[in-house]
């Protein structure tokens, strides 16, 4: 392929998440949260995939509302790489030479844009509450341009399936039942399980200092029904478009600190959590060189989080969050708060003490 079909392809995409953005219509809260948003931003939009200089692996697990029955409990893994990237220079997740610190104020100085490259990546995200469980795998394809000597701007899309699925040993309809009740109508005929298309789009700006992102989650409006047939059912559950907005901006403290606040919106219509269907969650992170960070988030009429992460080694990162809600909604008397893991494999990581030079 040449750069001219590659940049058409790439405006093609920018024009595309643009009517996919201006067309939604939105209702309500379907996507899972994710308190460590800025750990792994490729949870939320495709445009990361191949954003680093190395495979980036993930898995996760959060339990929100620990100790309730039914509790929202979602798991996940992805994986996203360079192609065609050649430049193996320190990146935002480089690890430390004696002597040097490479994420310190040198580095950041001497930043220039990585070079037009593509990203691929998948992702497989399982998420259950109650009798709902939706397993949702799909495959993510991204191409970044440099709009200038320290600016970088990502296009990408995702495409895959879920699976939605009610667990029927969660009830019992044994004497009683109403045909045209859904849930009763669902085990008369069997139907208790959907497959639905998925899709999501998203563009990243990033340079040295601040990164701006903008996402679309669900972008395939539909229904979902487990009794598609029954005229009764005048108002069938749908999957709702969601879009996610972030931002964040890095300060730099002496040679061996960095500071980066970060905000991510949520703009879902009808959610009840946020206030004309926008949620917006502020975050702080603060790092020390390579080896450890702090951090901590809010999120509007929800909660507060406490984080802390670790670089094992130059292959390996382990995060912490713990989330507590304050909420007015009643649950928040009957659980122990909301715990998350997230365990990082850095693939192919050129920069490590090992051979500090192959960078």
């Amino acid at each position: 392929m040449n750069r001219r079909f590659l940049h058409s392809c790439f405006l093609v995409g920018l024009m595309s998440l643009a009517l996919l953005v201006g067309g939604l219509q939105l209702q309500a809260q379907q996507r899972p949260h994710y308190t460590q948003y800025v750990i792994n931003p490729f949870i939320i939009n495709p445009a990361i995939a191949g954003i680093d200089n190395y495979g980036d692996l993930k898995i996760s697990g959060r339990d929100q509302w620990t100790g309730l029955t039914g509790a929202p409990r979602t798991t996940y893994l992805t994986l996203h790489a360079p192609i065609g990237k050649n430049d193996y220079r320190t990146s935002s997740t480089s690890f430390g030479v004696p002597g040097n610190n490479p994420r310190g104020r040198a580095y950041w100085e001497n930043y220039t844009a990585a070079e037009p490259h593509h990203g691929a990546g998948v992702s497989i995200i399982n998420d259950r509450t109650g009798s709902f469980n939706f397993l949702s795998a799909s495959a993510s394809y991204a191409y970044h341009i440099g709009l200038n000597p320290t600016t970088n701007l990502s296009a990408g899309l995702s495409a895959g399936i879920t699976t939605v699925r009610i667990d029927r040993t969660n009830h019992d309809f044994t004497g009683f039942g109403d045909a045209s009740d859904p849930a009763f109508g669902s085990v008369t005929t069997g139907e208790l399980r959907k497959l639905r298309p998925q899709m999501a789009a998203g563009l990243w700006l990033y340079s040295r200092n601040y990164f701006v992102g903008l996402a679309a989650q669900n972008v395939i409006p539909q229904t979902l029904s487990f009794v598609d047939d029954n005229p009764s059912i005048l108002q069938k559950s749908k999957l709702i478009p969601h879009l996610f907005l972030t931002a964040g901006y890095r300060f730099m403290i002496g040679e061996d600190f960095n500071v980066t606040p970060s905000i991510m919106t949520k703009y879902i219509q009808g959610s009840a959590t946020a206030a004309m269907g926008i949620q917006p969650e502020v975050n702080l992170k603060v790092q020390y060189r390579d080896a450890l960070w702090l951090g901590g988030s809010y999120r509007y009429q929800d909660g507060f989080a406490g984080m802390l992460g670790l670089n094992v080694s130059n292959a390996v990162t382990i995060s912490y969050a713990f989330e507590k809600s304050f909420s007015t909604n009643i649950l928040r008397d009957f659980n122990t708060g909301t715990h998350e893991l997230v365990i990082g494999f850095l693939l192919g990581n050129k920069y490590s003490e090992a051979c500090p030079r192959c960078y």
